[in-house]
């Protein structure tokens, strides 16, 4: 017979366990992997619901089962086993939200908008089979398809909000951060939400930075009729989703005319997300009362995912292709592609490609060997200091002399812990190898400058994607 004799100790196991990751600083983590519901218990074993197999598998990877049996164990004396079922879309939906919803609800109460697995749309049966596909939107970018993480919860249920409330939650959006960590795939789930939900009735276009300025130019060349023609197709839209507005650096004229798009959708309380590779403080080139605009609104970074999240992120794309590969091969290339999602979804697929072009079982030599071009860039030996001392003094308009100088003014301070930091990161030179290539330091001030940076990254993210930007810059420049 079902009973509830063990739910008081589920209730404190689980609280427990929560303040020891709320006491290392991982509230984030706890709300996107503790994603589990009591239901009943018999005898030794306690009934849970979890939203999908694959978050069941994830906890069970990650340790999150036994040491929540363990915990429970401390508290009644008894081995417990926990057994899953699947838990309907309502035990884990998401919320309705208010018209306005502010921005420290997302940042404190991030259960109140993560699905990660499950996302339901309210479209009857009828009208989901009536809908066309949008033009612009890939259909497999959704909110279900995005394994979020650490380093993209909070621009996930940005992301979310504002599909569930076009115009209303967050307007603009800024998403930024660097090549294939999943600046379009969120740009993309938006439009396909808030298509399927409106069921195709909200003007909704997806536009990339050089098809803007192909169109503008086209136009213009075209006469007046044409200028008008582009005009009304941007400023009468209900959402505007706009990737890499980079693009548009030293564009006067398209920067112009987005600027006058910007300020129609605005003043009509139409939708507005953007993605940049950068933040918008480094962006060199741009207009002041455009850069004002994408800052007025709310601005999230995503970063590499960490390992844990790299192996999910593997897992659910194996799920969705209906493929399977041992844990070991998920973890080797999910410990050795650090460069971004989209190389680790492309290792994976080389493999599995490989594996059945050949009939050979997946194996760490085969893994080694069928993502050789993606798992074998060279950083280290490729890179010098001198290389990376010239991009960042370049960066930051100051001599590679002030740069190695004496002078400890913040101006020439802060760009030379960074240079210290990213040359420890990207070459094989020691501290004290690196005290003499800036100017004869000691490696005790060399090691000072690197961990001030390593620690100043982990709270400020914006000074990590400056770092992740010069970095890119740097690689992009040590073969010329």
């Amino acid at each position: 017979m079902s009973s509830q004799n063990f739910k008081v100790f589920w209730d404190e196991a689980l609280n427990q366990i929560k303040n020891e990751y709320i006491s290392q600083g991982l509230e984030d983590e706890f709300t996107t992997w503790f994603r589990i519901n009591y239901v009943e218990d018999n005898k030794n074993e306690i009934t849970v619901e979890v939203p999908s197999n694959f978050m069941w598998k994830m906890m069970n990877d990650k340790k999150i089962i036994s040491k929540i049996q363990n915990k429970i164990q401390e508290f009644c004396g008894q081995p417990v086993i926990l057994k899953n079922k699947i838990g309907s879309k309502e035990s884990f939906k998401i919320p309705e939200e208010e018209n306005e919803v502010p921005q420290e609800k997302i940042q404190n109460n991030v259960e109140n908008f993560a699905n990660l697995n499950e996302i339901s749309y309210s479209n009857n049966e009828n009208s989901e089979i009536q809908l066309k596909k949008h033009p612009q939107l890939d259909e497999s970018m959704t909110f279900e398809s995005f394994v979020s993480g650490e380093s993209s919860i909070f621009a996930y249920n940005v992301a979310m909000a504002v599909a569930k409330n076009p115009g209303k939650a967050y307007n603009p959006v800024l998403i930024y951060g660097g090549v294939g960590l999943g600046k379009t795939h969120l740009l993309q789930a938006i439009g396909n939400y808030i298509y399927k939900e409106s069921n195709g009735k909200m003007k909704i276009a997806y536009i990339r930075g050089e098809t803007f300025i192909s169109d503008y130019v086209n136009s213009t060349a075209k006469g007046q009729s044409e200028i008008e023609k582009f005009k009304s197709k941007y400023r009468k839209l209900d959402v505007l989703l706009f990737d890499d507005i980079h693009e548009l650096l030293k564009k006067d004229g398209t920067q112009q005319e987005l600027f006058y798009t910007y300020q129609e959708l605005f003043n009509n309380k139409k939708q507005m997300v953007f993605t940049c590779d950068r933040p918008i403080s480094e962006l060199k080139g741009f207009e002041s009362r455009l850069t004002s605009r994408f800052t007025s609104g709310i601005s999230t970074d995503l970063t590499l995912p960490n390992f844990e999240t790299r192996c999910a992120i593997i897992l659910r794309k194996l799920e969705l292709a209906n493929k399977t590969m041992p844990q070991k091969i998920i973890e080797y290339i999910a410990l050795n592609c650090q460069t971004s999602v989209r190389d680790l979804e492309g290792c994976m697929k080389n493999m599995i490609a490989y594996a059945e072009m050949t009939g050979k079982q997946l194996t760490i030599e085969l893994a080694q060997d069928a993502c050789r071009d993606i798992l074998s860039q060279p950083i280290s030996g490729s890179i010098t200091v001198d290389l990376i001392q010239k991009v960042v003094a370049n960066h930051y308009n100051i001599t590679t002399s002030e740069l190695k100088g004496p002078k400890r003014d913040k101006k020439l301070a802060t760009p030379r812990h960074i240079a210290i930091y990213i040359a420890r990161q990207l070459t094989e030179y020691s501290f004290v190898d690196l005290g003499n290539e800036f100017s004869g330091r000691d490696h005790t001030t060399i090691m000072h400058s690197y961990e001030k940076i390593e620690n100043a990254i982990k709270v400020d993210s914006q000074l990590n994607a400056t770092i992740q930007l010069l970095m890119r810059e740097i690689k992009d420049n040590r073969f010329n």
